[in-house]
């Protein structure tokens, strides 16, 4: 094995938790944190510095870009650092966009800490590792194809879930109203449901949406 060790960039809004990241990756063999980024921008720049292995990415931070469309701008680049997503969100919602734009792992940050330190290792070497939870529900995507949604479909279903009128949805996603209508008919059928509180209990329930 190799005595360079696995360089990391800690990208995430809440300077607790990238502090509690590196209180805990800094006492193991062969990994160091060599840079925190507290928004995605600022992670997209510094990684594309070539010092670093793996980025550990959240996937919300505020206002700007997202973990996701980070993950996508990092990982397009040639040479580009591996991503492992470390979040408090494990909705389908959340991973498949993240998984979609090139990350190679996804956790979430209550796993301890010798798993989140093997997933570093793992994604070092361009290997995948999951969450259970996100794992088991990517296979369960996979038995049941039937009721997966779209990303749009998951638009449309969160925008319910806030709230939003069909117009209101059609405004915020620059939709016709008719073409949001067209949409939950067919997260209806998914579903199995005929209305728009029971299609917010569904997904929710599946971890379709997240509330």
């Amino acid at each position: 094995m190799s005595d360079t060790p696995i360089r990391l960039l800690l990208a995430d809004d809440h300077p607790v938790v990238r502090a509690g990241l590196r209180a805990v990756l800094e006492t193991e063999d062969g990994i160091e944190v060599v840079a925190e980024a507290a928004t995605a921008e600022a992670a997209i720049t510094r990684a594309a510095e070539g010092d670093i292995d793996v980025v550990l990415m959240d996937l919300q931070f505020g206002k700007g870009m997202n973990g996701a469309e980070a993950t996508a701008a990092i990982t397009t680049r040639s040479g580009a650092p591996r991503v492992l997503i470390v979040t408090t969100y494990g909705t389908d919602a959340d991973t498949l966009p993240a998984i979609e734009a090139g990350a190679t792992g996804y956790l979430l940050k209550d796993a301890p800490p010798e798993e989140l330190a093997a997933a570093v290792r793992t994604a070092a070497v361009g290997r995948t590792t999951l969450a259970p939870s996100v794992a088991d529900r990517l296979m369960n995507r996979l038995r049941t194809p039937g009721t997966v949604l779209t990303r749009r479909e998951s638009e449309v279903l969160a925008l319910v879930a806030e709230g939003l009128s069909n117009q209101g949805i059609g405004d915020r996603l620059h939709l016709t109203e008719g073409t949001v209508k067209s949409h939950l008919a067919r997260i209806y059928a998914k579903l199995g449901v005929d209305s728009r509180t029971a299609a917010v209990a569904a997904a929710t329930e599946l971890g379709l949406i997240r509330r």
